[in-house]
């Protein structure tokens, strides 16, 4: 497991845990390369739970037991404490953690999978809002560029129409830092009930949205202040993006092809 790895995999399973797993998972985040120094008795300590609670939590996040997620602690660098970065230096270092853990949360199965519907999909329709809305925006240029049929309505009523009348052979394509936006799920619910595949870019393993998945793409940030969490989850979900666009563009055959070069046309005919 690479630098980064632990906190990106505990935090993406976080919200699925129930409060004492939750507990043992707030232990793990904290002391991070510190549990090298903990026994499992000191864990459940200071989580304030049993033992065994701390194994099966440890499982419940993808470890064989304790011993195996103390083998993933050591390989992490100590983090330098919130309050002592500025506030650029704590973003900054947010976004290099977001994009360092995404090797160990997006499954590589799951990317493959998702792309190749996509790339056979009669249509793709986007679903996101709020702060998600802007990478939705930025996907369906991309994947319209590769030669893909996209539908990205301009509001939630209109997402669910569009969802309720997909043809068989289409992809919804939902964004949601949280996964519990309930319009977003909304769409991917409706989209899913008339036979088209959901694929969804998320930072949380356990969701709405990701119950109403065929495929998750699993990538986000840690949390700074109020707000700030989104800043380094939409750099992941941006580089999922961009690394589905680069799978589409192999896919795509000589589709790709022409839909890039007519892009680049109309980019250059807009410039001076």
């Amino acid at each position: 497991m690479k630098q980064n790895s632990l906190r990106a995999t505990v935090r993406a399973r976080l919200s699925g845990l129930h409060d004492a797993e939750a507990r043992v998972a707030h232990v793990v985040l904290d002391q991070g390369a510190q549990l090298v120094h903990l026994s499992v008795s000191d864990v459940a300590r200071l989580a304030g739970t049993s033992a065994s609670t701390v194994v099966r939590s440890c499982r419940r996040l993808g470890f064989g037991g304790y011993q195996e997620l103390k083998i993933a602690a050591a390989r992490e660098a100590p983090p330098e404490p919130r309050d002592e970065l500025d506030p650029l230096t704590a973003t900054v270092r947010a976004a290099q953690e977001a994009l360092g853990g995404l090797p160990a949360t997006l499954s590589r199965t799951d990317l493959s999978s998702a792309a190749e519907a996509l790339s056979g999909a009669d249509r793709v329709l986007m679903a996101a809002t709020g702060l998600s809305g802007a990478i939705a925006v930025d996907a369906a240029y991309r994947l319209r560029a590769l030669g893909l049929p996209v539908d990205l309505p301009p509001d939630p009523l209109t997402a669910h129409l569009a969802a309720e009348l997909l043809p068989q052979r289409s992809v919804c394509l939902a964004i949601s830092h949280s996964g519990a936006t309930r319009t977003t799920v909304e769409t991917a619910r409706r989209a899913r009930a008339a036979g088209a595949k959901v694929v969804t870019i998320t930072s949380y393993a356990s969701s709405p949205l990701a119950e109403e998945s065929t495929w998750v793409l699993l990538g986000g940030g840690q949390d700074l202040v109020f707000g700030m969490e989104a800043v380094a989850s939409r750099l992941a979900h941006l580089t999922i993006v961009d690394t589905l666009s680069m799978i589409l563009l192999g896919l795509g055959g000589g589709r790709s092809e022409r839909a890039v070069s007519a892009s680049a046309e109309v980019t250059a005919d807009h410039s001076y």
